[in-house]
């Protein structure tokens, strides 16, 4: 059994290829920010080498609202958990640079949120996630 929690909420009209991009650069900020969440090289019999997993599984939910999606990223910042976002502004930045310009320009109460990731314990991070369903 894990004692941690990766768990990636996603706004539920969102076209296939950007629930795949939110989910993609959402589980990137915790692996970069995380290190003891890196699992161990693959090696085959030969030796030849493949990158790792995380080590900690990563369950998906859908958002059916903005609202909803909003009080998962609220309940997520009262418990004091890592969050990481991802806003729709971003599907039209081509840059690290712009990413971050784009996000520098919004307080937090004004974000467009599409997705965010929550990582932290368990327990907080399902209370995080109270009311909303895994992904389909």
């Amino acid at each position: 059994m894990y004692d941690k929690k990766i768990a990636i909420i996603i706004e539920k009209d969102l076209l296939p290829w950007q629930k795949l991009n939110v989910v993609s650069f959402l589980a990137s900020s915790v692996a970069i920010r995380y290190p003891e969440t890196h699992g161990g090289d693959f090696i085959t019999a030969e030796n030849i080498k493949f990158l790792p997993f995380l080590k900690h599984p990563i369950l998906i939910y859908t958002a059916e609202t903005t609202e909803k999606l909003k009080r998962a990223f609220l309940r997520a910042t009262e418990r004091k958990l890592a969050i990481g976002i991802y806003t729709r502004a971003l599907f039209a930045t081509r840059s690290e640079e712009e990413n971050i310009s784009e996000i520098a320009q919004h307080s937090v109460d004004n974000l467009d949120l599409v997705g965010i990731i929550i990582y932290g314990d368990n327990k907080l991070v399902n209370k995080s996630l109270d009311g909303l369903k895994f992904h389909e």
